[in-house]
């Protein structure tokens, strides 16, 4: 029986393993399987977390895009609005969002990140459309999204590395977190780069097309936004051909998305395009570089580098174009002019400054276009000697010291010990000697004994503390040839040193900068009340003035200074005839001129008198065409102006040391004044005149140059056709 039971168990067992049957089996491999995925997908979820976590742990604090300030190129300004350069590192001109047209925005939408405004950050889809196309060899998609390339341009490398894009991907979400889609756009669009230099899409408008980026045609919009992906192949100054078919692709995926249809798309790619060239890059791409070069400096100087070059700034400057044409054509002339005399004269310098504001209104540094290979600025960075045109720093010393222009010199042999032990005796080109004369026939025939009698008298010390208050920075070599000329300054140096003169003995410093904003907007520079310091009276400036007049009128600088106005100017001519100069001023306008060689080559007996006062005469007269003429300011509470006896001419004194009687009493001239007048009060009965030692005057020198536009050989003169206006 047991047997019998035991082989009924048996059976039993058997009946039920054959009720397992294979539907059993593959439920029970389904339910290992499932489990097994569960822990796959678990560990997976582990290992992605652990990623995540690790690469969380070294992301960039996305908190500093907040404070991100990218590098803006700064905008140089004429002052009449004209743009003159772009200062930069990376060319850029941030623009808000609402200042980007819809349809731009639309085409780089289109083309880089379709559903922009639909995901977080990443664009899962677009992932695995650009794995099904890189699979099916289908032409190439991106998958990056505009905000994963916004946090790889501002936070990360150009690695190319699966942990690059780990953290992309993690940034671009965090980002999505805390910035609106309008901000992440705008942050995008002026922040790729979109070759020949050109960074945001405010700068590659006017890199490509010229113009802002709210004028863009939807052509043009599209050329721009297939640029990003390849610069440099897509750029249609590179391969026009290549930027069309770059073009046609993005105003497909425009048309595809709903942003336009598919007539407006064809008629966008048939419209002319209207690029405007590669333009230069650098110092060559300046407008009036050799103003703008030194404006430059000016910034640097101030602000630093960094924010020259970073910063944004906005720079509105002193330079007027249409003078600053003239100063160019002028000199340009002028050393043609040299050339053709057999002058042998090749470089030459002008500078331009308003007296009464200090302001720089032209500079220029050299004959001929600027260039890589000519862009040496001579007008402030050359230091040449000035010859005679330094005299009138000493005139001005003496006159502020109580001398008289009627001061009687004697015109003799000198000599002065040197520091070798020999002797040094001043002489003049025509190796005369005219006697005692006065200071103003001095000055005005530019006599060199005469000046370094006076910086002897006055000592050299005091003539240099004149220039360095009216202007000159150079340094100055304390001997007495200082009185001729002998330590090199700049022609800016001249121009302000006379401008002081030009404005009544106020020294202004000279500025080619007027206001500077910053990328805000608020002014962190404005000249417009410049700095104003009185170091000479306005008498002495007076009667300086009208020695220098007596250059032009009667002197070295007859007749070639002559412009038709009341003027003064000095000649200076370097004894060794490297350097020739002209120094010249009206109430409105002052301009130093210089010529000589870079080499520092001798000319053929080159005079200030010469091509030097020729170009700054054909400079002024064409500069100040449209302004009024008007004599200087006369400051009758600090001059009196006496007509002589013994001559029947006016001279002219500071109050106090006219001479006790004279055959007519001071008046007022006619004249625009900034400054007070004190009212003069009625004659007193003339006193007896002192005992003077009247000088004989020698006859004027008939002068060895010719007249202004003329050329010749000495004898015979003729018209000079002027080579920038010859057909």
């Amino acid at each position: 029986m047991s047997r019998a039971l035991a082989g009924s168990g048996t059976r039993v067992r058997r009946r039920t393993r054959k009720r397992r049957g294979p539907g059993a089996i593959a439920l029970q491999i389904v339910k290992w399987l499932a489990i097994a995925a569960l822990f796959a997908i678990l560990l997976f979820a582990g290992i992605v977390a652990g990623i995540v976590a690790s690469y969380s742990r070294n992301l960039p604090d996305i908190n500093r895009m907040a404070d991100y300030q990218p590098s803006r190129s700064t905008q140089v300004y004429a002052r009449d609005g004209e743009l003159l350069a772009n200062l930069y590192r990376e060319n850029r001109t941030w623009v808000g969002i609402a200042k980007i047209p819809i349809p731009v925005r639309e085409a780089f939408i289109a083309t880089e990140d379709a559903h922009f405004y639909q995901h977080h950050g990443v664009d899962f889809y677009g992932i695995a459309r650009a794995v099904v196309a890189d699979w099916s060899h289908k032409q190439f998609q991106g998958a990056s999204t505009i905000t994963q390339q916004l946090a790889r341009g501002l936070f990360l490398s150009s690695e190319v590395s699966y942990s690059r894009k780990i953290q992309e991907a993690l940034l671009a979400m965090e980002i999505e977190r805390y910035y609106t889609k309008d901000e992440i756009l705008e942050r995008y669009l002026n922040l790729i780069y979109f070759g020949s230099g050109a960074y945001g899409v405010e700068a590659a408008a006017h890199t490509y097309f010229g113009t802002d980026v709210r004028r863009l045609t939807l052509g043009q919009a599209a050329m721009l936004a297939g640029l990003p992906a390849a610069p440099s192949d897509y750029s249609p100054y590179v391969n026009l051909a290549h930027a069309k078919e770059r073009q046609h692709h993005v105003l497909e995926r425009m048309a595809d998305a709903g942003f336009i249809s598919r007539a407006k798309a064809d008629a966008a790619e048939a419209a002319p395009l209207a690029l405007v060239g590669e333009r230069p890059q650098g110092l060559t791409s300046y407008r009036f570089p050799w103003f703008t070069t030194f404006a430059t400096h000016q910034v640097e100087s101030q602000f630093g580098s960094r924010a020259t070059f970073e910063g944004g700034l906005q720079v509105y400057t002193t330079l007027d174009p249409r003078i600053q044409t003239i100063a160019q054509s002028a000199v340009d002339w002028g050393i043609a002019s040299a050339v053709s005399e057999g002058i042998g004269a090749h470089q030459g310098a002008l500078v331009a400054i308003r007296p009464s504001t200090g302001e720089i209104l032209a500079m220029v540094g050299g004959a001929g276009p600027f260039s890589l290979k000519n862009q040496f600025n001579r007008a402030w960075q050359a230091r040449r000697q000035p010859g005679s045109s330094f005299k009138t720093y000493v005139y001005t010393a003496a006159i502020d010291a109580g001398r008289p222009p009627t001061a009687v010199v004697d015109d003799a042999p000198v000599s002065y010990p040197m520091g070798d032990g020999t002797r040094w005796a001043p002489m003049d080109d025509d190796f005369r000697f005219l006697g005692p004369i006065t200071l103003r026939y001095a000055l005005a025939q530019s006599r060199n004994v005469v000046a370094v009698k006076l910086a002897q008298d006055l000592g050299v010390d005091r003539v240099i503390e004149y220039a360095k208050r009216m202007g000159v920075t150079a340094a100055l070599d304390p001997t007495l040839s200082l009185a001729l000329g002998s330590s090199g300054v700049s022609p800016l140096d001249q121009a302000v040193g006379y401008a002081t003169l030009a404005n009544q003995g106020i020294h202004i410093p000279p500025s080619a900068i007027r206001l500077v904003r910053d990328t805000l907007g608020t002014p962190v520079l404005d000249n417009t009340y410049p700095q104003q310091t009185e170091v000479v009276s306005a008498g002495t400036a007076y009667i300086v003035t009208s020695m220098l007049q007596s250059v032009i009128n009667e002197g070295t600088g007859y007749p070639n200074a002559q412009i038709g106005r009341p003027a003064a100017g000095k000649t200076g001519t370097t004894s060794s005839f490297r350097d020739a100069w002209f120094v010249g001023y009206t109430p409105d306008l002052v301009a130093a001129v210089w010529i000589g060689n870079d080499n520092y080559a001798r000319m053929n007996e080159s005079y200030g008198g010469n091509i030097p006062a020729r170009i700054w005469a054909r400079f002024m007269k064409a500069a100040l065409a449209k302004t009024p003429k008007h004599e200087f300011a006369y400051p009758s509470g600090e001059v009196r102006k006496v007509r002589l006896c013994e001559t029947g001419k006016p001279e002219y004194f500071l109050t106090g040391t006219e001479p006790g009687h004279g055959c007519g009493y001071d008046y007022a001239v006619p004249s625009r004044h900034r400054r007070a007048q004190v009212p003069v009060p009625a004659a007193a009965p003339a006193a007896p005149v002192a005992a003077v030692q009247q000088p004989a005057i020698p006859p004027p020198v008939k002068p060895l140059t010719p007249a202004p536009d003329t050329i010749g050989d000495g004898q015979v003169q003729a018209p000079l056709t002027d080579p920038t206006t010859a057909p």
